[in-house]
């Protein structure tokens, strides 16, 4: 039976357990012994980080190949109109390559908190908040997406990996399961 924590990483945190120049890591919020992500968040990324002591069950969620979703939400600058929306989801050459397609789609603010430091905030400029639904995990490939469309991320949340999502986890609490 494999352990899988789930842990609702803060902004700031490292996606990793030491670091040399004492910023937070997953070691501050996971007290699971012997647990490694499947990938990664940005440390100026939010959100839900899947740990596992089964490397079977990592190397699934991580590999591209196995099309394992991952949901974010993303605040991104100015208001996508339909085009933008089309090109996210049919798919979008980046330096690294064309992206697979994604699901995507304009939602209501979703229930996060406030993020510290605040994002940046432009009177003039609104932000809107999207949901990207994408199955690989190129590094930034969510911030790269929208602002090759035209609309910078601000603010990326993961809501879910897989099966999993945030439901009930408040940002730096984790779950410990075993499946």
């Amino acid at each position: 039976m494999a352990t899988v924590v789930l842990l609702h990483k803060p902004y700031g945190v490292l996606c990793k357990f030491t670091d040399a120049g004492g910023r937070p890591t997953l070691a501050d919020f996971v007290e699971v012994a012997d647990v490694y992500p499947c990938g990664r968040l940005d440390a100026d990324s939010e959100g839900l980080v899947v740990l596992t002591d089964d490397g079977r069950l990592q190397h699934r969620i991580c590999d591209p190949r196995h099309k394992y979703p991952k949901t974010y939400w993303a605040q991104v600058e100015g208001i996508p109109e339909r085009p933008a929306l089309s090109r996210l989801g049919e798919g979008v050459e980046l330096r690294d390559g064309w992206t697979a397609p994604a699901k995507v789609r304009a939602i209501s603010p979703p229930p996060v908190g406030p993020r510290d430091p605040p994002i940046r905030v432009r009177a003039a400029i609104p932000t809107t908040w999207l949901e990207m639904t994408i199955s690989e995990g190129r590094n930034r490939q969510v911030r790269r997406m929208t602002a090759a469309v035209g609309h910078p991320t601000l603010r990326l949340v993961r809501w879910s990996v897989g099966p999993w999502n945030l439901t009930g986890l408040e940002p730096g609490t984790c779950r410990s399961l075993h499946v």
